[in-house]
């Protein structure tokens, strides 16, 4: 069932996306006045459709193969190879026999509609839910293995990376990666030190998790446990138990569990005072205790507050995808190993129905989609813009059989980049 769930998230993220990105095509060739043969959503490979008609003179359809779409316009080569058109003499509705500046805007039309989409979804958010974030300002770090190798300690607070100052907890990992940070400073205790950072371990930064979980005081905020309710107060914090020091929750977590169905001593800190407490531990070495969450901020937006808000994530999300593709084309960093392919995509949807985590993601997804196709390789979006721009800058319009040539090369690179995202994945699933 969680599976089921997953597949029909994939492809109804996919159809919009998809559709989205062809209408943007679609509605520029048609303003120009350019012939648009089909739009389909899905591939009719060998002809196989599973439904389609007819309004004025484009077919419209689903193909059988949900793995893209595709909007066919007259006069043009693309993927599909289809150089019938090139027998005869250009007509005025095809693609071939509009200025340049007008094939530019139908060329990038589909990415345009990428980002859009993507404003308006992240607009939707803020307006509905708001924004909910850990805030780095005050707190601290607690560090796997990997951070403590280099150099990171548990309850250091990151001031900057080099010059820029964090404000999201939950993106420090994710900073650190993308923005080729030389120099780490922290507040470790009343001291401030640089860490500075090996981008030979880059690599393993991408593929660890939980570099820099949030280190969170153990102090009360809600006592579910009868005999503990009578004990604790809201704000006490937990800072030894049974003579070891717990100076915060992760480190009070296994001293629980080795004490099931027990009554430990605990150190309390209330207010300015220290005071020794009986705390009971249950069966699964919990207190029955609800921590309070360190630095936990809610913005919430006015529908016109949410507007600029939306385009502002936006744009701050494709700036973090551009460095993620930067990454990728480093082959030290080890990122071109995270590539995935849809079997990644299903793993990132919640196994329950959420709109907003379904919202996120389609947001993420429709930005990834936009980048890619920007990108100057023959076969995508901005293959086409580039030759374009060509034309425009030149007068030199390059001919059909260089475009032809172009698209085969394009189609080759896409299909080794595919199989590499293919194989990363099928290599995560028997790991």
């Amino acid at each position: 069932m969680v599976a089921l769930m997953k597949i029909l998230q994939v492809v109804l993220a996919l159809s919009v996306l998809i559709l989205f990105h062809e209408l943007g095509h679609f509605l520029f060739a048609k303003l120009f006045g350019i012939r648009v043969e089909k739009f389909y959503l899905f591939f009719d490979i060998g002809g196989f459709k599973l439904f389609h008609f007819r309004i004025g003179e484009t077919e419209y359809g689903m193909g059988w193969l949900p793995l893209g779409g595709y909007c066919k316009i007259a006069g043009m080569i693309d993927e599909s190879m289809d150089k019938e058109f090139l027998s005869h003499e250009p007509k005025p509705d095809e693609f071939r026999s509009k200025p340049a500046w007008q094939r530019l805007l139908v060329m990038a039309g589909g990415v345009l509609f990428n980002f859009i989409l993507a404003i308006a979804v992240y607009i939707a958010i803020s307006g509905i839910w708001g924004q909910t974030y850990i805030q780095n300002e005050g707190n601290a770090i607690y560090v796997n293995s990997l951070a403590r190798e280099m150099g990171f300690r548990n309850g250091d607070r990151i001031l900057k990376m080099d010059d820029y100052v964090p404000r999201d907890f939950g993106m420090l990992q994710a900073d650190l990666a993308r923005r080729d940070v030389g120099k780490v400073t922290v507040l470790r205790g009343n001291d401030t030190l640089d860490i500075y950072i090996d981008r030979r371990m880059i690599g393993s930064v991408l593929q660890t998790p939980d570099m820099f979980d949030l280190a969170v005081p153990f102090t009360v905020d809600t006592v579910l446990h009868a005999a503990n309710a009578a004990v604790l107060q809201r704000d006490d914090r937990i800072m030894g138990l049974d003579s070891l020091s717990v100076p915060f929750l992760q480190d009070a977590r296994p001293v629980l569990a080795a004490h099931p169905d027990t009554t430990l001593t605990a150190s309390i800190l209330r207010g300015k005072d220290t005071v020794s407490l009986a705390l009971a531990v249950d069966s699964l070495g919990h207190v029955g205790v609800i921590p309070q969450v360190p630095g936990l901020v809610h913005e919430e937006y006015t529908f016109f507050q949410a507007i600029p808000k939306g385009i502002k994530l936006t744009f701050s999300t494709i700036g973090g995808y551009l460095r993620d593709l930067k990454m990728v084309a480093t082959p030290s960093t080890g990122a071109y190993k995270g590539v995935g392919s849809f079997i990644a995509i299903g793993q990132v949807f919640p196994s329950r129905w959420n709109w907003f985590a379904f919202l996120q993601i389609l947001a993420l997804l429709s930005i990834m989609l936009g980048v890619m196709n920007l990108l100057p390789i023959p076969g995508l979006d901005g293959g086409h813009i580039v030759f374009t721009l060509y034309e425009i800058f030149t007068g030199r319009k390059p001919s059909d059989r260089f475009l032809e040539t172009a698209q085969m090369i394009g189609l080759v690179l896409v299909l080794l980049l595919m199989f590499l995202a293919f194989g990363n994945d099928i290599g995560r699933l028997f790991k």
